[in-house]
């Protein structure tokens, strides 16, 4: 059995939603930080914050952890990445780790910024390795949360994580550059990632995890085709493969099934009915296990 370390704040929600559409439904308890979860493979999930998981996970204290590559890397865990996740506090998508500065300051990149400037991050090992990597002296000076209102009164600088840029463009800063791109990892403690049934085991809720994610944005169209509306039909379609085709019992048509793209599917629809398809069907799809 295994131990599960998942993340509290933003993308708490974001991660109790996957597990329960993966059939993994974790239920909080009076004890919030223990909460229970009823598979077989499981022993413990425990809710840390982001930041400390990586850490946990490459100590042992976990098998299995779900954290950002950006703590991965700020904590120097050595760990088995086992499987990226792509979803946020927003829903998907990867986040930047950026350089902000004031937006009337004439600083268009960090090679701009002045020696000896106040940088405010929750990243400072990340942030310190940056400036010296461009030959920069800065003061590097830990922040415990609202990074981007610290700045013009006691920082020059921020080095913050953002999906779009919009709250440090609400707080009057610009973005002048990137230190790097992070996204949601599933991430394993090596002993146990070495360990034949702790792997199975690992790969099993890999495999429920990605199957949700995969089939997000998608759903699967069932229809009926003449027999002779059928080649027309099959070009048209878009399919993650071929779509499945079977003839109808003792008929000339055929039934035809594939999985498509939701935001395309408003489109599709009105087309294949044009082109001769009857009786369609929209389903909506829970998992796709490649």
């Amino acid at each position: 059995m295994i131990e599960i370390a998942i993340p509290k704040g933003s993308l708490e929600e974001q991660t109790l939603l996957l597990f329960k559409q993966a059939d993994l439904e974790i239920k909080k308890t009076d004890r919030q930080y223990n909460p229970t979860i009823n598979d077989p493979r499981i022993k413990k999930v425990k809710i840390l914050r982001p930041q400390e998981i990586p850490r946990y996970v490459h100590d042992g204290y976990f098998d299995l952890g779900i954290s950002g590559l950006d703590w991965v890397t700020e904590s120097s865990s050595d760990v088995v990445e086992v499987a990226d996740l792509p979803y946020s506090k927003q829903g998907s998508g990867n986040v930047k780790i950026v350089i902000a500065v004031p937006q009337e300051s004439d600083i268009r990149s960090a090679k701009d910024i002045k020696p000896g400037s106040r940088v405010s991050t929750e990243y400072p090992k990340m942030t310190q390795k940056f400036f010296d990597d461009l030959n920069i002296p800065v003061e590097i000076h830990f922040s415990y949360g609202a990074t981007e209102a610290k700045v013009p009164d006691l920082m020059d600088v921020v080095v913050d994580l953002t999906e779009t840029g919009s709250t440090l463009r609400r707080n009057g800063l610009k973005i002048v550059d990137q230190i790097m791109e992070s996204s949601t990892k599933l991430i394993a403690n090596k002993k146990s990632w070495q360990d034949p049934l702790k792997r199975r085991e690992i790969e099993e809720i890999r495999t429920l995890l990605l199957s949700v994610i995969e089939a997000r944005g998608k759903v699967l169209l069932d229809m009926n085709v003449p027999c002779d509306k059928l080649d027309a039909i099959i070009d048209f379609l878009p399919s993650m493969k071929r779509p499945t085709v079977s003839q109808l019992y003792k008929s000339d048509y055929y039934a035809v099934e594939t999985v498509v793209s939701k935001n395309e599917v408003n489109l599709l629809i009105p087309r294949l009915k044009a082109l001769g398809a009857e009786d369609i069907l929209e389903m909506d799809i829970s998992k796709i296990v490649r």
